[in-house]
């Protein structure tokens, strides 16, 4: 039976772990020995690393940031802590900004509803000044299904960083407690739904580095409380400002229990099934399958079973999982938890856990679970022999476990901190060396810039103390600290050796980027419960891991199934009154969410069955040649269903009575590709566009402004490249396919310019505009020496390009994978061109995929019903939202339903910005022979910057190309010459 371990509370506290009882003599022998060479480095012991650890930690964040909590609470730290509970009730709110405030009888409760936009204020009468918690009851309202967000002042003032955004969560449950089979006797994951109820939440940090809700401090006095929408709307009862109780440790609740004449319960067992719970903080945390051992309940051999809940799923801090039981008389009972902990490496998740909205006692806010790749029971407890007892009363109780970082809170703190520190040393590094520094030149960086050696040093010693403390605590040196230690060495002969500074440069970088990653391996804690056991002490429980042979039977049943099952299929395959097949090209996790999606909503809906296959991307045409394609073919390349048209192989979906309304779905630019001759040959199922990205900070630090026009950014290259600095406008890298690049598409919409003329018979690049804006395009590069290769992102991470345009699904990469930058950056709509009338025209081009029918599709109407509902409203973001919480923000959906993107977890700012942007959105269309319109403007672009040709002469040049192949293309398909 194994063992979950907790954090000693005490400054320098030991854990001891149970499961290595064997070992414990052999190392006192080894302590013995090896006392008098520690007696020599005392710094090496783990008591000494952990307390300098945690003092660098307080250190280094009580510096880097003036309004951070750390320091607010430093600077109140001489207030008081008043018992008193004052509550001001939602109703009798002062002020409102904003439309849409009002006060309705909601579920039993009079409240005011909040809407996702504007910001409402309360007085609240204070008798004593001091730090008070605040908590908020609220009842979500329907919105888009994300976390609530709202900014808090107090006295029109956010009081520090964290209180600028905090989070209220939704509450999600299963739509059916039975779990559903399909055809093939595989459980069908139970469909999430939102399940509006009461909460009473304390104002707490978003990102999980405090354990105890955020503390405010408030005057003796009449106050002002304000609370800001940022996105999604909710009804407040009431808010209270309380103090937020210190939970007793286990050893003092343990007396109370023997005073209290407290008897452990007997003979008493409840079983929850760990997929069978009741509520959860967002819709990602469905139930799961697991394959992995026989030992699962429920089990299978081969066909899926419904039987764990987490995983990857269940990692962020925040997310909880809340169960329901009875238990079945009054005593003392120990908790047990089926887990299994199999990501983390090097590393432990955390864990919190109350019952019926309290912590049962100190230990509960950090239960860790080490790295094991089998399942496990851990009874709750300091060891085997000795686990906690819970009190509980007769009747029906609730277990929330929510995700905590614990003790991995101030490394994640003091990392992102040295993170931005060094950052910040290498932008003004390269300001005196630039990005590509001559190795041979001694620059004299320690003189130029003072402070660097001892940057260098502190984050140094940082980082190795991050690094020391998390070996002691992990009790192993694993790719976890391997980061660390590889950055500290290199700032170690930094320091010793500057003059080697600018040939590190390259590795520097990489070494920091690291660091960033390392946040965002280490910030997430997945586990997997399979089931909790709440019994009498000493019970004996199920077998967590599986016997000699239950492994046999289960790896012979796997062996035999592999050809009894059909495993390529995904999706229903038994015959319903109507069928069709369709193909998807990009991933199994994309037709393996899609799959889950048809056999939720669409098959029962319909009645129509889908043979959903995953095929490589290039066998769709040779397989529509034989005669063996699929009736629909879906995320695939703009450029297909014209050219498919052409050969008359796509369907004309105009031939469907309500094509109009599904077109009104999307923006016209998302269907220009897709038409040709009269008809439409496929439906936008993702649309991506640029945006302008820019870093607040240093653009801030530089005294610029946030281009609205060309001209602005003619304007700043000169302070950019003063500083070594770039704007990086996209290229993209040369293939078959290439698309026409989207600053020349871009500036040649803004100008009034169109790629083709007469109906797509020939090529519009000959023309003046189009002439002056390719020359306009070379000249970023030729004149201004524009860099034609970057990894934006990163260079954008570091600072070397702190603006520039990019397709906006770069938002995702930067919020996920640079936190060290949040609240640092921004985007908005690209510059435009100002017109003859004062305007700005901020057109820019699209790119898009789709969903096509075939023209041999067996059963049309079937075909077009799936069409139909795969890019509706709903499904597109059931879609984008099971796609977030398989591969997180990264993998945020841009989808083409214009009202599904809304409807995605976007910050209402962050939308608007995108809405607006939209708006001046123009398609590209496809012509016969439209390919080398791409190709060749990037072949005629690269002749202009590489090879130094004049800009109207190589541009000509390729336009013979163009009208050629458009020619010919005509010519091959009897179309009007």
């Amino acid at each position: 039976m194994g063992t979950v371990h907790f954090m000693s509370f005490a400054a320098g506290g030991r854990r001891v772990n149970f499961r290595k009882k064997s070992y414990v003599v052999v190392i006192l022998v080894l302590a013995v020995l090896l006392m008098s060479i520690w007696a020599f480095y005392p710094s090496s012991s783990s008591d000494n690393v952990r307390v300098q650890a945690m003092a660098d930690f307080t250190a280094v964040t009580a510096a880097t940031s003036d309004d951070s909590y750390d320091m607010y609470l430093k600077n109140h730290e001489a207030a008081s802590r008043p018992d008193s509970v004052i509550r001001i009730e939602g109703e009798s709110y002062k002020a409102a900004e904003g439309d849409g405030f009002q006060v309705v009888d909601v579920q039993d409760a009079k409240a005011v509803v909040t809407p996702e936009e504007g910001s409402i204020s309360w007085d609240i009468p204070i008798e004593q000044a001091g730090l008070y918690n605040i908590r908020v009851r609220y009842l979500p309202l329907e919105g888009k299904s994300s976390a609530i967000e709202r900014q808090i002042e107090i006295n029109n003032q956010v009081p520090f960083s964290g209180a600028d955004i905090v989070t209220f969560d939704r509450v999600w449950g299963n739509q059916s407690d039975e779990i559903k089979r399909d055809d093939r006797d595989n459980d069908l994951r139970p469909r999430q739904i939102e399940t509006p109820i009461w909460q009473t939440e304390s104002v707490s940090d978003r990102n999980g580095y405090y354990d105890e809700p955020y503390a405010f401090y408030f005057d003796k006095g009449t106050q002002s409380l304000k609370l800001t929408a940022l996105r999604e709307p909710m009804a407040i009862d009431y808010i209270e400002l309380y103090r937020n109780s210190d939970v007793k440790t286990y050893a003092e609740l343990k007396s109370e229990y023997e005073a209290e004449g407290l008897k452990p319960v007997d003979h008493q067992y409840v079983l929850i099934q760990a997929e069978n719970a009741v509520y959860k903080s967002s819709p990602t945390l469905y139930p799961l399958t697991d394959r992995s051992s026989p030992t699962v309940i429920p089990y299978d051999v081969s066909k899926l079973r419904i039987n764990t809940i987490g995983g990857l799923n269940w990692k962020l801090p925040g997310q909880w999982i809340e169960w329901e039981f009875e238990a079945p008389t009054d005593g003392l009972y120990q908790i047990a938890l089926k887990e299994k902990q199999d990501q983390l490496r090097g590393i432990f998740a955390t864990r919190s856990l109350t019952i019926d909205g309290e912590y049962p006692f100190k230990e509960m806010k950090r239960l860790r679970f080490d790295f094991g790749m089998d399942w496990s029971n851990d009874v709750l407890g300091n060891g085997e022999d000795e686990p906690y007892l819970f009190h509980l009363t007769k009747g029906t109780h609730r277990i929330r476990m929510t995700v905590s970082l614990g003790e991995i809170a101030p490394l994640l703190q003091t990392i992102e901190s040295s993170v931005l520190q060094l950052n910040e040393m290498y932008r003004k590094i390269i300001m005196i060396t630039s990005n590509s520094p001559d190795t041979l030149r001694d620059y004299q960086l320690e003189k130029r810039i003072p402070d660097m050696i001892q940057v260098f040093q502190e984050q140094s010693k940082t980082i190795a103390s991050v690094a020391a403390y998390l070996e002691q605590m992990t009790g192993e040196r694993s790719d976890k600290v391997s980061v660390l230690y590889t950055l500290v060495k290199q700032l170690d002969d930094m320091v010793k050796k500057p003059e080697t500074i600018p040939g590190r440069l390259s590795s520097f970088k990489v070494n920091i980027g690291g660091l960033g990653t390392w946040i965002l391996t280490v910030r997430e804690q997945p586990i997997t419960l399979d089931y909790l056991a709440i019994s009498s002490p000493g019970y004996k429980l199920p077998h967590a891991q599986a016997t000699f042979m239950q492994d046999v039977k289960h790896e012979l049943g796997g062996l035999v199934a592999s050809y009894t099952e059909d495993y390529d299929s995904i999706g229903n395959t038994g015959k319903k009154n109507r069928s069709t097949t369709v193909w998807i090209t990009t991933g199994r996790d994309q037709a393996q969410v899609l799959k889950n999606l048809i056999d939720e909503t669409f098959t029962p809906e319909s009645n129509i069955s889908v043979s959903l296959k995953l095929v490589p991307a290039n066998i769709l045409l040779p397989a529509t040649l034989a005669g063996e394609g699929p009736d629909v073919a879906m995320q695939i390349g703009e450029d297909v269903p014209v050219n498919y048209a052409m050969r008359d192989a796509a369907a004309d979906l105009k031939q469907f009575p309500d094509y109009d309304q599904i077109a009104s779905r999307f923006r016209e630019s998302g269907l220009t590709p897709y038409r040709y001759g009269g008809g439409t040959y496929a439906l936008p199922e993702q649309q991506s566009f640029p945006m302008l990205f820019y870093r607040k900070d240093i653009l801030k630090e530089l005294g610029l402004e946030v281009p609205k026009t060309w001209q602005d950014i003619y304007n700043m290259i000169s302070v950019l490249q003063k500083h070594n600095m770039e704007f990086w406008l996209p290229i993209e890298q040369g293939n078959a396919n290439i698309v026409p690049n989207a600053t020349f598409s871009a500036l040649l919409y803004q100008n009034g310019g169109e790629f083709y003329r007469d109906n797509g018979k020939s090529s519009a690049l000959d023309s003046d505009i189009a002439m002056n804006v390719f020359k306009k395009w070379t000249q970023f590069y030729t004149n201004y020496k524009f860099p034609l290769i970057a990894d934006f992102p990163n260079r954008f991470r570091t600072g070397e390009m702190p603006i520039g345009i990019a397709d906006y699904t770069t938002y995702n990469m930067l919020t996920v994978l640079a936190p060290e930058i949040k609240g640092l950056w921004d985007f908005t709509i690209v510059p435009g061109t100002e017109q003859a009338d004062g305007t700005v025209d901020h057109a820019v081009a699209s790119h898009t995929t789709g969903v096509m029918m075939l023209k041999n599709a067996k059963d049309k109407d079937a075909a077009w019903e799936f069409m139909k509902w795969w890019t509706s409203k709903e499904t597109q973001i059931a879609y984008g939202r099971e796609m977030e919480g398989l591969m997180g923000e990264a993998a945020r959906y841009p989808t083409a339903n214009v009202e599904a993107l809304e409807e995605l977890p976007w910050p209402v700012k962050d939308y608007r910005n995108l809405e607006e942007q939209w708006q001046w959105v123009k398609g590209i269309p496809q012509v016969p022979g439209g390919y080398f319109t791409g190709r060749h403007l990037d072949n005629a672009f690269r002749k202009v910057v590489n090879a130094n040709e004049n800009p109207r002469e190589a541009l000509l040049d390729y336009i013979l190309y163009m009208n050629d192949e458009i020619t010919v293309k005509r010519q091959e398909f009897n179309l009007d010459q």
